[in-house]
């Protein structure tokens, strides 16, 4: 179905001699364009009318002027649409000392991450979440408790939010794993998507995990969300919610207390809006939206 169609003529002025003529116009018709504006979708909830647009134009701004703009991580209809936060885990003792986390327990929040964690609470404060998921792993659980102090709906623990099992480098220092093991050491630091363990390959098992996360957090009844959890898994939902492969994972970087925000409208495609944002780590800001 076409809404409208609009031609528009982009005038192309020259002094070319008239031997030149003939190469003028055809840079003049190369010039024009005629753009339409279509109405369609190929979403099976059928075509997408008036009101829809209406109502998601804040998402995805003029998105769905075309068709298959991006990919639904989904791949099924929302009930609405929805807002996610992500917020990376306060400093742990492990950062402190530069080990090897993975999905270690025995890493717990510093008084400094404890603080950064704090700091969060106050930067959310005046914004409405529905739910707040957590990792149950240490360090994110007591990051989530410390954010969602007052709030009355209780926090939801989900594995899919743990951190990348990393075998035998979890617990090291870096500069003792690049020391002993050093073609796995580099492999996972440098070529992180063919990283593996006794045919494991880590990186790539958790993005499986990261779009399981996703459905658990996007059909959840509810409009907006928050989510506390670890670095590397952080990346993982990004890049997945964007249709990037495990080999961009050191593509994007999250600081200890980062935020960043997502927001996805009702064929569960993805659009992000803010990325590892920190003001409030050096401030008193406040996020309002």
């Amino acid at each position: 179905m076409v809404c409208e169609a609009l031609s528009l003529t982009i005038p192309f002025f020259t002094n070319l001699a008239s031997k030149d003529a003939k190469l003028a116009t055809n840079r003049y018709n190369l010039c024009r364009s005629t753009p339409r504006i279509r109405c369609s979708s190929s979403s099976a909830e059928g075509p997408v009318t008036a009101d829809i647009l209406e109502n998601d134009y804040a998402l995805t701004g003029t998105a769905y002027d075309f068709e298959r703009g991006t990919i639904s991580i989904t791949r099924e209809s929302l009930s609405s649409p929805k807002k996610v936060i992500l917020v990376r885990h306060g400093l742990s003792t492990w950062n402190e000392e530069g080990r090897v986390q993975g999905s270690s327990n025995l890493s717990v929040l510093t008084e400094a991450g404890v603080k950064q964690a704090e700091r969060c609470r106050h930067a959310l404060a005046k914004m409405h979440f529905d739910k707040c998921f957590s990792s149950p792993i240490s360090r994110a659980k007591t990051t989530a408790e410390v954010l969602w102090q007052g709030r009355e709906e209780p926090l939801v623990f989900l594995d899919s939010l743990k951190e990348a099992h990393l075998f035998f480098l979890e617990g090291m220092k870096n500069v003792d794993a690049k020391v002993i093991y050093p073609k796995e050491y580099i492999t996972w630091r440098e070529d992180p998507a063919n990283f593996y363990v006794n045919g494991v390959y880590p990186l790539r098992r958790l993005w499986a995990t990261a779009r399981d996360a996703w459905r658990e957090i996007l059909f959840t009844p509810g409009e907006s969300f928050l989510v506390v959890t670890h670095k590397s898994i952080v990346r993982a939902l990004i890049c997945t919610a964007l249709g990037l492969p495990p080999e961009r994972f050191r593509s994007i970087d999250v600081n200890n207390g980062g935020m960043s925000t997502f927001v996805f409208n009702k064929r569960g495609e993805a659009m992000l809006k803010s990325l590892n944002m920190t003001a409030h780590m050096y401030s008193d800001h406040v996020y309002l939206s």
